[in-house]
């Protein structure tokens, strides 16, 4: 396995550009995610990586060497897809060993390496099966194993459990961050799923447009989203995004409501003084309006007021307590046991440490 490193990557389709100007790295042994909406870009970067499109300019670096003169079959990397491409005449055995049969591999070779594969992916008792006879995700494994029994440089995922029932992926998720994190192979996985994103990722690259918005851990995309896309888009439920006027000092930020607006005191790292008197865009996630605890009395940064509920959603774990901030829709995340009602007041305590502002021209992050 090795690094990958793309280098001021442009992709355009004559005078359409697609991706424009990509710059990113993940180590070897890394995990990263490609994110996005539908048409940002990710699969296509994805398939210039593989070698399956060429790109317009920049470079493509493999364990260090620039690949992206290079055909797919020289570029030492194995591709898992969206659609499993499995053979349907062939058994499971016969569709992992595929790829080195083709390779001219020695057959004890292609039989050990087969044997490997199913022993990681618990797939043994599949082996003289066909795929007609497998469930979505058994597919799926088989798929995997193919790429598996190459011990290639990087690893491609290309949305590979977008066809799998809801439960069938979070398993399928666990799956592949538990092979991962046995084989510590390199990969890069493309989905518009950030749940799928946060959880398997080392890295994270948000793209819309062809444009990478943001790069970086997942706990830097969650919690220092880099401007408004990426802090709506990163999250389920995503960022409350609301209006509020600085106050004079920049020290506070207060939020109208129906009732009475709400002021918010903004850490002593961040003052806002450059915005003084100005209007901008407050994010808060929904965990960050929560249920008060005992343990907050002291805390400065905790701001407990009351809120007129419109809306409760459980979850069973958690309950969601929708109200109005800031003229807009604003969800909290609340303890089940919490007693929230709709049509109802309730006390709900804002973790303003949590908060990030936004510029309302520019949608670039502030603080």
């Amino acid at each position: 396995m090795g690094s990958l490193d793309i280098v001021h990557l442009k992709k355009s389709y004559g005078s359409l550009s697609v991706l424009d100007d990509i710059s990113l790295s993940i180590e070897k042994g890394g995990f990263l995610v490609l994110v996005g909406p539908s048409g940002c870009g990710k699969s296509t970067l994805l398939n210039t990586i593989a070698g399956l499109e060429p790109i317009t300019s920049g470079e493509i670096r493999i364990a260090g060497q620039d690949v992206s003169g290079l055909k797919p079959a020289d570029r030492d990397i194995a591709m898992v897809f969206q659609s499993y491409a499995l053979y349907p005449t062939m058994t499971v055995a016969q569709n992992i060993a595929f790829g080195l049969e083709m390779r001219k591999v020695p057959k004890a070779e292609r039989e050990a390496a087969v044997k490997r594969v199913a022993d990681i992916l618990q797939i043994g008792h599949l082996l003289d099966r066909k795929p007609s006879q497998l469930s979505g995700g058994q597919r799926q494994r088989v798929a995997m194993g193919r790429a598996l029994t190459r011990n290639p440089q990087v690893f491609l995922f290309d949305e590979p459990l977008s066809n799998l029932d809801a439960k069938l992926r979070v398993d399928m998720r666990t799956e592949i961050k538990r092979l991962h994190e046995r084989l510590k192979t390199t990969v890069v996985y493309v989905t518009h799923d950030q749940i799928e994103a946060m959880t398997l990722a080392t890295k994270i690259a948000v793209l819309k447009g062809g444009v990478l918005q943001q790069f970086g851990t997942p706990a830097e995309i969650y919690d220092n989203p880099a401007n408004l896309f990426v802090a709506e888009f990163m999250g389920s439920p995503s960022m409350n995004l609301v209006k509020g006027k600085v106050d004079g000092d920049g020290r506070a930020v207060t939020v109208a409501r129906a009732s009475d607006p709400l002021r918010l005191p903004v850490r002593a790292n961040r003052i806002l003084a450059g915005y003084a008197g100005r209007e901008i865009i407050v994010g808060i996630r929904p965990e960050a309006i929560t249920d008060p605890r005992t343990d907050n009395g002291g805390d400065p940064s905790v701001v407990v007021s009351d809120f007129r509920i419109d809306v409760v959603e459980p979850t069973g774990a958690d309950v969601y307590a929708i109200s109005e901030l800031g003229g807009r829709q604003a969800i909290g995340r609340c303890s089940a046991d919490y007693p929230v009602r709709a049509g109802e007041v309730s006390r709900l305590a804002v973790h303003t440490s949590k908060i990030v502002y936004f510029d309302p021209e520019s949608e670039e992050r502030i603080a």
